[in-house]
């Protein structure tokens, strides 16, 4: 399996007009972007969390899945949109163990 982690800190102007937009995009993402396992935009609960608020957490059945999202449609418009309202960004990209 192939995961993609964002982690993002908003900016105040990510008001619930915002939230409910980027939802929209994760089921976009969800219902057109072939080789998608899971994919949410959530809030950071973790009490360490250094000011990153939100996160973007992503599965793939691989890496060229995790390709062919980066380039569809629906993520290069959720990118777009969600731009001027980040301040900070950290992502982890990669494969991890999957029982068999």
């Amino acid at each position: 399996m192939y995961l993609h982690v964002v982690m993002l800190q908003l900016s105040d102007a990510a008001d619930e007009r915002f939230h409910d937009r980027v939802q929209g995009y994760c089921q976009r993402i969800l219902s057109e972007c072939d080789g998608v396992s899971a994919y949410a935009f959530r809030r950071n609960e973790a009490s360490r969390s250094d000011g990153l608020t939100h996160a973007v957490v992503a599965a793939f059945g691989d890496s060229p899945a995790h390709d062919r999202y980066q380039v569809s449609p629906a993520h290069q418009e959720m990118k777009a949109y969600m731009a001027d309202f980040i301040e900070r960004l950290v992502v982890f990209d990669g494969e991890i163990p999957t029982l068999a």
